[in-house]
């Protein structure tokens, strides 16, 4: 079937089906730099003797810059293309990325536009909201064990937990992986702490096993070690569903609540139902377009007892 991809209010959703079952997700949440992007910007900042500073885009979001030519100096415009979008952690923002260019400005391309997918109105099943529950929850469930995973500083760290004996655990758990890898949209740094397997030629198998899972990847990885864990990085363009639903939760919350509210039926206002932050994250020109879309009124009702992700859209009786 390919990509499929709804344009949501505040994002675009992409999900790849094959066997009648998504195993590839990806998000975009336009409004912020995104890779891409093609604009002029003012250097702020820049260390004397490096390629490296700080610009500012119209918009007033700053990205770190590499590749700077030698004569480009503090306050001087710059035409910059953006590489990475920023990145919510847990503590701290990673700005965004970009580097000099002689392109043409352009905005940065939509999901159909990168991926080449088919817009459609509404996925077939309810495959985004399943992937969104277990980006929070960080766990995804196999055959005789769990895939644990945290996004860090440095990492997102997957652990590998079962009743298995080691090896059948670490074989168990390579297929859930991939999948779980392609559907959170993971990219950078990634350690996967397998049980520990002391015997070379169970490590190899499990290395030959995400060989053939991850053929499909485009990464590199280190062999397994003695203490069971590997190492992968990949190219990362934009933070992964798991960094946009645990850091920035409120937020993924109030998009995934126009969505429930986009796909209801029946005659009467909209009622938005949600944790105070979850509504406050939800801008006024979202409302219209959801006005816009459903043809009805939209009205709130903030509940500070509710989980931010427990909000609820509901029609209410004309």
């Amino acid at each position: 079937m390919g990509w499929l991809i709804e344009q949501g209010i505040g994002e675009e959703r992409a999900l790849r089906y094959s066997g009648g079952h998504a195993v590839a997700a990806r998000v975009r949440w336009p409004g912020a730099l995104e890779p891409g992007l093609v604009a002029d910007a003012v250097l702020v900042e820049r260390a004397r003797g490096s390629q490296r500073g700080r610009g500012r885009f119209p918009g007033g979001e700053e990205a770190l810059v590499d590749r700077l030519p030698a004569d480009a100096s503090e306050g001087a415009p710059v035409r910059l293309e953006v590489t990475r979008a920023a990145v919510r952690e847990a503590r701290r923002v990673k700005l965004a990325q970009a580097r000099p260019t002689d392109a043409p400005a352009r905005p940065a391309p939509t999901l159909a536009e990168a991926l080449g997918g088919t817009v459609v109105r509404r996925f077939p099943d309810e495959a985004w909201s399943e992937i969104c529950a277990e980006a929070a929850d960080g766990a995804v469930a196999f055959a005789g064990g769990t895939l644990h995973f945290a996004p860090t500083v440095a990492m997102t760290l997957v652990d590998v937990d079962g009743a298995l004996p080691p090896r059948e655990l670490a074989l168990a758990a390579v297929a859930p992986l991939a999948t779980a890898i392609e559907r959170f949209a993971l990219g950078g740094a990634v350690g996967i702490d397998f049980p520990t397997l002391p015997a070379r030629a169970d490590r190899q198998a499990v290395d030959a096993a995400l060989g053939r899972a991850l053929a499909g990847w485009d990464h590199e990885r280190t062999a397994m070690n003695g203490f069971g864990f590997v190492q992968m990085v990949a190219r990362c363009e934009r933070p992964s569903l798991l960094h946009r639903v645990q850091f920035e939760a409120a937020a993924a919350a109030a998009r995934l609540l126009l969505r429930q509210a986009e796909g209801l039926a029946g005659a009467g206002a909209v009622l938005l139902t949600a944790h105070p932050r979850v509504l406050a994250e939800i801008a006024p020109e979202w409302t219209a377009e959801l006005a816009r879309r459903t043809g009805r009124i939209v009205r709130f009702t903030p509940d500070a007892a509710i989980a931010t992700a427990a909000g609820h859209a509901q029609i209410m009786p004309p």
